[in-house]
């Protein structure tokens, strides 16, 4: 078996044997803080490019990956089978998938008393939009802004009748 020349990790600095696959690639050692400011560092750099800044967004790019999930059919099962774990998360996420490690009613009580309100306050955003993408079906951007929109409309449109019904029995 050939030995490879030893190289530095970019992130922690130590010196690492690259895999033999990967060998001529291969710039961060394998502990797992090395591997995310990897994985960072590449999203880092395909988003900066200009042909992969909307990459996500769009009604163009939903299309396009409604045309390729219409190509490849048996994608979800194929995962599915292989990670049961993704079969429990949404049909048809595109990001990637959070593993909660939360178990109990106690677990679940120590992790929000280790917020502070605004951090709260962001979890809930977070909740709010995971809602709307199972109302809706979809955790596409596009269809989950446009119910966000007529969700707040008619927030608006309910507040305002309350308002006026109130005002009218203030009169009287």
């Amino acid at each position: 078996m050939t030995k490879f020349k030893k190289r530095k990790c970019l992130h922690c600095k130590r010196l690492f044997t690259p895999d033999a696959k990967n060998h001529r690639t291969q710039r961060y050692c394998r502990k797992e803080e090395c591997r995310k400011a990897s994985k960072a560092a590449s999203q880092k750099k395909w988003l900066s490019k200009e042909e992969n800044k909307n990459y996500f967004r769009g009604r163009t790019n939903v299309e396009r990956v409604q045309r390729w999930r219409e190509a490849n059919p048996g994608y979800r099962k194929r995962i599915s089978r292989k990670k049961p774990e993704i079969r429990k998360k949404g049909k048809d996420a595109l990001q990637e998938l959070f593993d909660s490690k939360i178990r109990s009613s106690k677990e679940i009580e120590k992790f929000f008393n280790n917020f502070a309100l605004q951090d709260l306050l962001k979890l809930q955003v977070l909740v709010i939009v995971g809602l709307i993408s199972v109302l809706v079906d979809s955790t596409l951007q596009d269809p989950i802004a446009t119910a966000v929109e007529l969700y707040h409309t008619r927030g608006q449109d309910i507040l305002r009748m309350g308002r006026s019904k109130s005002c009218n029995n203030k009169k009287k």
